[in-house]
């Protein structure tokens, strides 16, 4: 039964029968037709019981496979059935490889795997799969499989074998592969992808990638070098295969050798011209002029152009001397015609413009020629001119433009002349430059030219050129009556032009043809230009032509030169020009008084002209010639002529008098009647001719002017006073007055001022009156004014002189009656002067109290300036009137007056100091006492109260800050408190000011005044300065050392307990404070824990030490029981080896216990360490010191620690079994029941 067979070999316990030896079994039965085979049943209840082990799967593989059933084993796989192994895997991959990979996979053999991700074509899964799995397989042969299966494929493992910064293989080794299969292409790509950092390194790689393209893919090796990719290879040779694969332009760029590139660069029919041009710009100018000496020799009609082109681009480097020699040396006119050609329209140099001329005249570019000469300014004239006549040119024009253009025109015609090109003559002057006609005659007529040709050749060119030119240069040559019927015929036609009428009466003054009626008549000529002709041949036309055209400096030049002064004059009248008599009329003109005696005798003689006159007189005025011109006027105004009764010459010949001849100026004025008087006389005054001015004033009855002469000038008051009477005029009175009245002769010019009836200077009067005192006078002069008009300063002052007069009756008539003076104004004058009983009078009038309070206080009236106080009821006034009845000790009336001040607090300052810079300390206090109960009490009032109790009551001072603390200026009142050394007071005063730490400073710096038990503690919790709590502490010790633990009970929580105990250590003061080290103990501070330890040492309370250590453990334990191990009371060398114990010094701790007998305790510590050997040790000390009960007991106690061998073996070597007897029997008990 192969079936049950199946199933018993499948469930057998822990798959015993699971063996290939049940397979082979199950195998070797044969199928029974229509069945299942025994062997795929017994796989089957495998298959459904979970997975086949290796064997199994491998055997349930090959049928199926075989059977070509693939998807059970897929559907396996996926239902983790089988268990893959290598050999599975390589028995599926005959069938399908990707389903090995995933054999391979599970099986986890790498090798394997990567050979199926090679061969499925998977190669970007293979680094990955490496690099995860930690697999490191031959690369390079790896990639020979892959380069075989596929060289695409190939190449991107390769790029993904050096993608990382450190490359799984090396780049020159897979080089190699892909040239083992002759792959170009792909590894061109592999290494342009690998090499793209250009680094120095990957040099040899660089050439090795460009040298295989030169050699089999050229144009790809192009593209690489043009993308400028790589540097680092090795250029020599990369520059030679270049050159062998034809790629001259790449080979240039690397070439370094001279000889090279001159062997290369000829070839320009396989070069760029472009790149060639730019590439010469890569050369050395020494190279450079050798490559193009070279193009030229091996092929100068193919090259020449190229050649040209880099020399126009690079002729600033090379230098265009260099480039025009080369060309030269080649005979190539052509080549230098192109090269120049290119330059010369931005080239400055001489030079190149010359041989650029040169070079188109050789090769027959006339035109180009033509366009230089014309164009250019950088050639030298005389060179090309000279070049040009030896050249022999068909066509003349380029000469001509050259001649014409740098003035070699005389050259030009003696040439064309005597090489027989006369139609060139008449080309240049028509059509070329008609403007150089006078010039080409004036050549003509020097070789001697036909006087037809020459006219035919004026009439040819018509009004084209310059007529002063033409007659210049034929007058030159003394042929001027040649030109005579041109002239007369251009006239003929209405020619105004002024060189043909210059030269037309040039021509007429030399044959004498009635030339002064030409001159004067014709109004076309230049009469500069005729004049300085006619100078040396006759002066009198020159000076009809000047005097035709108004050219002044000409004529007066040729009248100086020939002495013509009368004519001169005549003209200088008629011109009227001031600034040409100006320049006449200079002190350094030689020809001046000549010219001025012409002028005085003849041309203002013989003038009607007013104008004229008035002309020549500014000029003289002008120059400053003052005799001379009285001389003028008077020949004008006292010889009856036609202008004597003219009122601006009669004022200029005063004028003149004043400034030149004083003498005369008083018979001009008695002689003369038409003259602007009051003008003169004003300008007689300014010359300090004041008699004059005044006999002016007095002919013309100006009376106000004239004693004013007498006053400010003159200076003769008394002349003045005699004038005044004798013409008797107000206004002649008012003037005296003023003059008076500034020479401080007041009473004389007030009655001046009465006579005149004249009030308008009331105010300097009554200024002048003040300063003098004439107070009598000022009142009748105030009396006088006031009836002309009620001015309010008039009546003001009135008022005041009348009180300086003590005239107080008519004074208080005056004030009660209608009136506008400004009595409060006397009245504060009067008070200013201490006049107090018409000041009293004043300010009663006008009910001004203050004032009349103030004026009352002086004259001691204090009852009724209080009064007056009362009725002014001003801050002011009741300060005045206070301080008067201080002054005057009326006590009562000041504290009256006080009260009022004191509620303004800006006025209680001053008042407070009024009182103490006299001493009354009393009465202030007294009146800021009363003071407090008023409705307007300011803190001011209670600050300062409290400051003088500070000063002069300090007894009265707490309980005024008791009662009024809220209201006083705390801290103005704590400097007065410190000041007076009033320390309880200060302290209470910071205590409410909430400056606690000033507080309690200034307790523990007075303690003897300032310090309160209570008070202190209460505000010492409540400073902000830490330090403080440090420094009571220091305070308390040395003043109240006995309260010093409730004062740290107080301070307890804000105090750094280690800070303290370290304090009181150091005082050596521990155990003062030893409840304070109780209380707080409870921190568990180290200090405060030692510091207890040690008191309960020192005063032997072993018990109280006991109790700290176990409740509080901060502290030094070893330190501790090192100390007590020695202590002399065996409790505390107990406690020792307690401390001992805690520290785990099990040993130290029993032994110390030995030491003392204290078995138990040993014991105990032997038994809470767990060593077993400690516990044998103490076992062993026992019988030696033979404690046998403590033997028995140590047993009990340490029972789990003590090995039964070694108790039994000791018990027996010592005879006391019967101690360790209770021992063996417990031992056996536990030993039986386990």
């Amino acid at each position: 039964n192969y079936s049950e067979a199946a199933k018993v070999a499948a469930n057998a316990p822990k798959g015993i029968l699971r063996t290939p030896d049940t397979i082979r079994r199950f195998q070797s039965v044969p199928a029974q037709p229509g069945q299942t085979s025994p062997l795929l049943q017994y796989f089957g209840i495998l298959l459904d019981q979970g997975q086949l082990n290796k064997y199994e799967s491998l055997e349930l593989c090959r049928p199926v496979l075989q059977q070509g059933r693939k998807q059970l084993l897929e559907k396996w796989l996926k239902e983790d059935k089988l268990e893959c192994s290598e050999e599975l895997g390589d028995l599926v991959k005959s069938v399908d490889p990707t389903l090995a990979l995933s054999v391979y996979l599970r099986a986890n053999v790498p090798n394997k795997v990567i050979q199926c991700f090679a061969e499925t074509g998977q190669v970007q899964k293979i680094v990955l799969y490496a690099k995860k799995v930690g697999y490191t397989p031959d690369w390079i042969f790896l990639l020979r499989n892959v380069m075989r299966i596929s060289p695409d494929q190939g190449q991107q493992f390769a790029q993904m074998l050096v993608q990382d910064e450190e490359p799984l293989a090396d780049i020159t080794q897979i080089v190699d592969v892909f040239m083992e299969y002759n792959l170009i292409q792909q590894c061109t790509a592999f290494l342009l992808d690998a090499l793209k950092n250009n680094r120095p390194s990957e040099g040899p790689l660089q050439t090795r990638l460009l040298e295989m393209n030169l050699m089999h893919a050229p144009q790809v090796a192009d593209a690489i070098l043009g993308n400028q990719m790589f540097t680092h290879y090795d250029r020599a040779h990369i520059a030679q295969l270049c050159e062998k694969a034809g790629l001259l332009q790449r080979a240039l760029e690397h070439f370094t050798d001279l000889y090279d590139i001159k062997r290369a660069v000829v070839h320009t029919h396989l070069l760029n011209p472009e790149w060639l041009v730019n590439y010469f710009g890569s050369l050395s100018v020494e190279d450079s002029l050798e490559c193009l000496r070279a193009m030229l020799s091996a092929n100068i009609r193919q090259n020449l152009q190229i050649c040209v082109q880099v020399a126009s681009k690079y002729h600033e480097q090379l230098s265009t001397q260099s480039l025009i020699e080369l060309f030269e040396s080649f005979k190539s006119f052509e080549g230098l015609f192109y090269f120049l050609g290119s330059i010369v329209n931005f080239s400055q140099d001489p030079d190149v413009h010359f041989k650029y001329i040169q070079a188109a005249c050789k090769t027959g570019q006339i035109k180009e020629v033509e366009r230089i000469c014309r164009e250019s300014n950088c050639y030298d004239p005389e060179r090309v001119k000279n070049f040009l006549k030896e050249a022999k040119l068909t066509d003349q024009l380029p000469l001509i433009i050259v001649c014409d253009r740098f003035d070699f025109v005389h050259d030009l015609v003696l040439y064309l002349y005597r090489n027989n090109l006369q139609k060139y003559i008449e080309i240049y002057v028509q059509k070329v430059n008609p403007s150089r006609l006078p010039v080409v005659i004036g050549g003509l007529l020097d070789v001697d030219c036909s006087e037809d040709v020459i006219k035919n050749l004026i009439l040819v060119v018509r009004g084209q050129f310059s007529t002063d030119e033409l007659v210049a240069e034929v007058e030159k040559r003394n042929r001027l009556k040649l030109l005579l019927p041109w002239l007369e015929a251009r006239i003929h036609e209405g020619c105004e032009e002024p060189a043909t009428h210059n030269a037309l009466a040039k021509i007429y003054i030399d044959s004498n043809n009635n030339p002064e009626r030409f001159l004067r008549e014709n109004p076309y000529y230049d009469s500069r230009v005729v004049g300085k002709y006619c100078e040396k041949r006759d002066p009198h036309l020159a000076c009809v032509a000047y005097e035709r055209g108004q050219c002044d400096l000409e004529l007066i030049n040729v009248c100086n030169e020939n002495s013509l002064f009368k004519s001169l004059s005549r003209y200088l009248v008629r011109r009227k020009d001031p600034e040409l008599w100006g320049s006449v009329l200079l002190e350094s003109n030689p020809y001046r008084r000549p010219l001025i005696d012409q002028v005085v005798q003849t041309a203002l003689s013989e003038t009607q002209d007013p104008e004229e006159v008035s002309v020549t007189v500014k000029a003289f005025m002008t120059a400053d010639l003052p005799n001379e011109l009285i001389e003028l006027l008077e020949k004008i105004v006292l010889d009856n002529s036609v202008f004597s009764e003219h009122r601006n010459l009669q004022n200029l010949l005063i004028l003149t008098a004043i400034k030149a001849d004083r003498t005369r100026v008083m018979e001009y004025i008695n002689r003369l009647d038409n003259y602007d008087a009051p003008d003169i006389a004003n300008i007689a005054i300014c010359n300090e001719l004041f008699e004059e001015a005044f006999a002016i004033f007095r002919k013309f009855d100006v009376n106000t002017s004239a004693v004013q002469v007498l006053i400010e000038h003159i200076g003769n008051l008394d002349r003045a006073y005699e004038f005044a009477e004798r013409c008797n005029e107000p206004a002649v009175w008012s003037q005296l007055a003023k003059a008076q009245l500034q020479k401080g002769m007041v009473k004389e010019a007030i009655d001046s001022y009465i006579k005149a009836d004249d009030p308008s200077s009331y105010m300097e009067v009554v200024q002048a009156a003040n300063t003098s005192g004439n107070w009598e006078e000022l009142v009748k002069y105030l009396q006088m004014a006031r009836k002309k008009a009620r001015e309010s300063y008039v009546e003001t002052e009135l008022i005041f002189a009348l009180a300086k007069t003590n005239r107080l009756a008519e004074l208080e008539e005056f004030i009660n009656g209608p009136n506008n003076a400004h009595i409060q104004q006397v009245g504060d004058r009067c008070y200013d002067e201490k006049m107090y009983d018409a000041a009293k009078l004043l300010y009663n009038n006008v009910s001004n109290f203050g004032r009349l309070a103030s004026t009352l206080v002086h004259l001691g009236e204090y009852q009724a300036a209080v009064d007056g106080a009362r009725k002014a009821n001003s801050t002011r006034t009741w300060k005045e009137v206070c301080f008067a009845c201080v002054d005057g000790k009326e006590f009562r009336l000041a504290q009256m007056c006080g009260l009022h001040i004191v509620v303004h607090a800006d006025e209680l300052e001053e008042l407070i100091n009024y009182y103490q810079d006299r001493g009354y300390f009393e009465e202030l206090i007294t009146m800021l006492e009363a003071a407090l109960g008023l409705e307007r009490a300011h803190m001011g009032m209670f600050t300062e109260l409290a400051i003088l109790y500070s000063k002069f009551k300090p007894q009265k001072m707490r309980e005024h800050l008791e009662l009024f603390w809220s209201r006083v200026n705390i801290p103005k009142v704590l400097r007065a408190a410190e000041q007076a050394h009033l320390w309880a007071e200060l302290v209470f005063l910071y205590d409410k000011y909430e400056e606690y730490d000033n507080a309690i400073i200034t307790m523990m710096n007075h303690p003897t005044d300032a310090w309160k038990e209570g008070q202190f503690k209460d505000i010492i919790t409540k400073v902000a300065n830490v330090e403080l709590y440090y420094r009571a502490i220091q305070f308390y010790l040395e003043f109240k050392p006995l309260l010093l633990n409730d004062l740290l009970m107080v301070l307890s929580p804000r105090l750094d307990h280690t800070r303290a105990v370290n304090y009181f250590s150091k005082v050596k003061q521990l155990p003062l404070v030893k409840p304070y080290l109780r209380s707080v103990q409870n921190h568990n501070n180290k200090s405060v824990n030692e510091s207890l330890n040690n008191l309960f040492i020192t005063e032997e309370d072993y018990q109280a030490l006991r109790t700290s250590i176990d409740a509080y453990d901060n502290f030094d334990n070893i330190s501790l029981a090192q100390r007590l191990e020695k202590h002399e009371l065996i409790e505390f060398r107990r406690i020792a080896a307690y401390l001992f114990k805690g520290n785990n010094r099990w040993k130290q701790s029993v032994e110390l216990c030995k030491k003392d007998s204290l078995y138990k305790d040993a014991m105990q510590y032997a038994s809470e360490s767990k060593d077993t050997e400690l516990a044998e040790e103490l076992l062993q000390w026992f019988l030696q010191e033979e404690k046998r009960e403590c033997f028995g007991a140590c047993l009990f106690t340490c029972y789990d620690l003590l090995r039964p061998d070694v108790v039994l073996e000791t018990a027996w070597r010592h005879n006391i079994m019967d101690f360790a007897m209770p021992y063996f029997i417990q031992v056996m008990k536990e030993y039986l029941t386990k």
